[in-house]
């Protein structure tokens, strides 16, 4: 099977890639490669250095699945980059979603997040058929996108959407501003773990291998488990209240570090269910303990650390006010907004 990731070069892709290709896909990646290429040399894999926004659609030609992973992928860049995550994360992947219908794709997967719940309330465990609550231009754009997207499915085109948990784990393009990576970097690091007030909220957390399985999970399923579809892709084992996840990871490291709070209250806070994909057969097999122990161990070996590279606003920021770097990585001669 031929598959195309977009965005394959990112946080995610660098773990899910490689499964792919462990598992005799043949897999196209399409991506700007901001953070770098990470990828070995493979004979099943193709690199296209291109724009989701503005790319040859026969790049789709002879696909037969998409991982439609681009996007500007957190909320703090987000709101700094408001219109190229519309751009990014809503329009074009609606465009590709098209195109790959028009090209005969028979299968898109559109990962999604959780973060589209917003703020639940506190007696309220939201599932896939509850009202969505989007607060960011992140969350918004990726409702947008679902909604857009879902009705593009038929007997011949199957469409479901990942709606992922918050990810943690080491991925080679690693990333420091997610929860349990963060507060693992500053309480090994700093000895004081960084936690945003309150501690009260809600937040479901999946490991970086668990959601690239949970991708693989959709692509292999028949089309009448999934087409049209969307999924919560996590585990109740993970879902936290960021106090009581500050204390674990705090357990983890075997050391009395303090917590320190930053910000205004959060208000984020979303429980979710995940008996749907739980009962379609996916079931995870990590916990925050497993992603603070080998990000510590990577730390400890000299083989990862903190650089703007790590903090996606951070590089964003610097890409995009740097001239050597704008020189670096333009494509034709444009940014286009990046």
């Amino acid at each position: 099977m031929k598959v195309l990731v977009t965005g394959g070069a990112g946080y995610i892709g660098n773990i899910l890639v490689p499964r792919l290709l462990e598992e005799n896909y043949e897999v196209t990646v399409l991506d700007r490669f901001f953070f770098g290429d990470y990828f070995l040399e493979h004979k099943n894999l193709t690199k296209i250095r291109a724009d989701s926004r503005n790319y040859d659609p026969g790049i789709l030609k002879g696909v037969d699945a998409v991982i439609d992973l681009v996007a500007i992928s957190n909320d703090p860049s987000g709101e700094a980059f408001e219109e190229a995550t519309y751009q990014i994360n809503y329009e074009s992947r609606v465009n590709t979603a098209k195109l790959a219908k028009k090209q005969g794709v028979k299968k898109y997967i559109l990962p999604s997040s959780c973060s589209i719940y917003g703020f639940q309330e506190e007696n309220v465990v939201a599932d896939e058929n509850s009202p969505t609550n989007p607060l960011t231009s992140y969350a918004k754009a990726n409702e947008l996108a679902e909604k857009e997207i879902l009705p593009l499915a038929d007997d011949n085109f199957i469409v479901t959407v990942v709606r992922q948990a918050t990810v943690y784990g080491y991925s080679p393009r690693m990333r420091f501003d997610l929860a349990i990576n963060g507060m693992t970097y500053g309480a090994w690091k700093e000895k004081k773990l960084p936690l945003m007030r309150d501690g009260k909220q809600w937040r479901p957390m999946i490991h970086i291998h668990d959601t690239s399985n949970a991708i693989i999970f959709m692509l292999k399923q028949s089309s009448d488990k999934v087409n049209a579809q969307i999924f919560n892709a996590g585990s109740s084992d993970n879902v936290y209240q960021l106090g009581n996840l500050a204390e674990r990871v705090i357990k983890s490291l075997g050391e009395d570090i303090p917590i320190e709070w930053y910000g205004d209250r959060d208000v984020r806070s979303y429980n979710v269910s995940f008996k749907k994909i739980n009962n379609l057969g996916f079931k995870t097999s990590y916990f925050a303990e497993d992603g603070v122990k080998e990000i510590v161990s990577k730390l400890e070996d000299g083989k990862l650390r903190k650089s703007k590279k790590t903090i996606t606003l951070d590089w964003y920021k610097e890409i995009t006010t740097s001239k050597e770097k704008v020189k670096e990585l333009e494509l034709n001669g444009k940014m286009l907004n990046f």
